[in-house]
């Protein structure tokens, strides 16, 4: 998990609901409306945070060091 531990405009806790909220709209096909709406996550900036966050660390792990 890559999600950021705090919103990055209002500094609210975000990244304890991101398993719950990966697992409804992923695997369970969910609205991702509905899904921030009944985790509580009200506000625009914190609703981005979900909505935008991408899974990056697949492709950085081909780049780390070989041992």
């Amino acid at each position: 998990m890559m999600m950021p531990v705090r919103c990055f405009t209002c500094g609210a806790v975000v990244a304890d609901k991101w398993s719950e909220y990966e697992r409804r709209v992923n695997k369970e096909k969910e609205d991702p409306s509905k899904v921030l709406d009944e985790l509580g996550v009200k506000r625009y900036c914190c609703r981005r945070m979900f909505i935008s966050n991408v899974e990056l660390i697949d492709s950085f792990i081909k780049f780390g060091k070989k041992l």
